[in-house]
């Protein structure tokens, strides 16, 4: 019985430092802020970002890869600092605050300045360690104010090197490019202007 004791104890040992041996790795879509952030004038508007629509298939606390045609795994050990859905609007937030040289004034009293709100529902978020990252998404920009409206839809698609963290590198500048291609619309709707979705 003791033995047995001392056999079971020792597999614990080796099983909790196998544990301990393989810690996870969290991962965050916000990239770092550049250099020379807030020294651009700012746009006559605000913009509101509402809650991000993500894919139910990649809506785990894992970073979820695509193997092969049909196949995706999650992968214990890669995980999102915060829910994905969360970290894909704070990093849309971010590239819109930059590239429009405006405030996301979510939750916040207007203040006078005229409004934009934005929308965004990814319809495919895919990883592909070593190949790609790819986001696929439909979005509106209306005036709060006015009637101005525009629906769009994006597919940005880049390529990524080996490396989990090579693979979220590319799903930043795929969300960059996409608050990009929002970006080019949007000063055009906030001042009631007739204007196109961008080119695919």
């Amino acid at each position: 019985m003791i033995r047995m004791r001392n056999l079971v104890a020792a597999a614990l040992a080796l099983g909790l430092a196998g544990c301990a041996s393989e810690p996870a790795h969290y991962y965050t879509l916000l990239a770092p802020a550049p250099a020379d952030a807030g020294t651009a004038s700012r746009a006559p508007f605000d913009f509101e970002l509402m809650p991000v629509g993500i894919p139910a298939q990649v809506d785990q606390p894992q970073l979820v890869i695509r193997q092969g045609g049909q196949g995706v795994a999650p992968l214990s050990g890669e995980r999102w600092i915060a829910p994905l859905a969360d970290e894909v609007r704070a990093a849309l937030s971010a590239d819109l605050s930059q590239s429009l040289h405006a405030r996301d004034a979510t939750g916040m009293p207007s203040g006078g300045k005229p409004r934009l709100r934005i929308k965004v529902d990814l319809r495919r978020f895919d990883s592909a360690p070593g190949d790609y990252a790819l986001v696929d998404a439909a979005w509106t920009v209306r005036q709060l104010q006015g009637d101005a409206t525009l629906a769009c839809t994006s597919q940005i698609r880049e390529p990524v090197g080996a490396g989990y963290g090579a693979l979220v590198e590319g799903h930043q500048q795929a969300l960059a490019r996409l608050a990009g291609e929002i970006a080019r619309v949007a000063g055009p709707v906030a001042a009631g202007k007739p204007t196109a979705c961008p080119n695919p």
